[in-house]
């Protein structure tokens, strides 16, 4: 530990095992046959893009980014496995994805014609839009995608490889009907692509919550990205489901003491003294603040571990700093305070997605 504490002041630990662990519980329920793609957006949902791809590439059968210019990093950083851009490629980037063999989505008509002016035409795979109303072509749209994949085919010069949609709300095992309809349609639309002689599509709708509600949602492949972090996508399925599936958090965030002082009743803590001390007191220093990714809003009310003991957040969240209570907390200069993104969510009212997501890039990252 005394190694880390003398070079970073914030750091993030992601546990190998972990990673291990919750790859190896996602392929059990899926099995052997199965695709299990890690999703590794928005910096690996905090993870770090890099690391996380590197400890999980063993384990899976490919990755899922936000972007080309992930995938990119990807590749040059060595990943060889397939990768899957999930939200929208501008055109002048689809000759980059064919150069690294990175497969795109194509969601709407002026992404399809665009595909047919590209010089270098990429891997795709057709986002349909069955109930989210984010990306995706509406499902009755497929004759008309078929007609003009039909037409554009040598313009193309390939076919799609994937089908796919995204369900909005597969969180509770208990009210399956939206999911339901989800499904269907998208078998539908599969169904009309494959009349139409389009064959072999890889087709895939369930993200973390999906695969674990129902095996028939795992189709070709599945998405999983909050699962692999060792996190649920939802209290309801934590509850029904948390006693048989073990998940183990692979994120742990720390910073450390940098300072400690004594202060006396009537003084004031932070920016525009919104605290003031009742009683004299003691504080330490901590050198993490919103630039970091701590939110403002847990000014006052939140709180961090030290010594396996809760410290509550004086005065404002500052840009680099906190200043936290310890009268009762026997620590000093260099001790370790753990910052634990759960119980951050709770207290602002947020998603834990939010709160990992948001976590600084640039914050070290160590394997352990």
């Amino acid at each position: 530990m005394i190694n880390k504490l003398t070079r970073y002041k914030v750091w993030l630990e992601i546990d190998e095992k972990a990673v291990a662990h919750n790859i190896k519980v996602f392929r059990q329920i899926i099995g052997e046959k199965i695709g299990l793609w890690s999703v590794v957006k928005s910096n690996a949902y905090g993870h770090g893009l890099v690391l996380f791809s590197k400890l999980a590439e063993e384990g899976v059968d490919g990755f899922c980014v936000d972007s080309v210019v992930e995938g990119l990093k990807l590749r040059r950083e060595g990943i060889k496995k397939p990768i899957l851009v999930l939200g929208p490629t501008l055109p002048p980037l689809y000759s980059i994805a064919k150069k690294f063999n990175i497969t795109i989505s194509i969601s709407n008509i002026e992404g399809l014609k665009a595909l047919t002016l590209a010089k270098n035409k990429p891997n795709f795979h057709l986002k349909i839009d069955t109930g989210m109303h984010r990306q995706g072509f509406y499902p009755e749209e497929i004759n008309k995608i078929i007609r003009l994949l039909g037409n554009w085919k040598l313009k193309i010069g390939n076919s799609p490889k994937g089908i796919y949609s995204h369900f909005a709300s597969a969180k509770d095992i208990n009210y399956p009907s939206f999911n339901e309809l989800q499904f269907s349609k998208l078998q539908i639309a599969n169904s009309k692509l494959e009349g139409a002689g389009f064959k072999n599509l890889k087709k895939h709708i369930s993200a973390t919550a999906g695969t674990l509600i129902n095996p028939k949602y795992h189709l070709d492949m599945i998405r999983i990205g909050i699962g692999l972090y060792g996190l649920w996508p939802s209290k309801e399925l934590e509850i029904q489901l948390g006693d048989k599936i073990k998940l183990k958090p692979a994120l742990a965030w720390f910073a450390l003491i940098s300072e400690i002082k004594k202060v006396k009743k009537g003084d004031y803590i932070g920016y525009d003294l919104t605290e003031r001390i009742h009683k004299d007191g003691k504080i330490a220093i901590v050198p993490i603040g919103y630039w970091h990714g701590l939110p403002r809003s847990l000014s006052s009310i939140g709180e961090v571990w030290v010594k396996n003991q809760p410290a509550r957040i004086m005065g404002r969240v500052s840009m680099d700093l906190i200043v936290i209570d310890i009268l009762n907390i026997n620590c000093k200069v260099g001790d370790e305070v753990e910052i634990k993104p759960m119980e951050i969510a709770q207290k602002t009212n947020s998603s834990h997605y939010e709160i990992i997501t948001r976590i600084n890039p640039l914050i070290k990252k160590i394997a352990v």
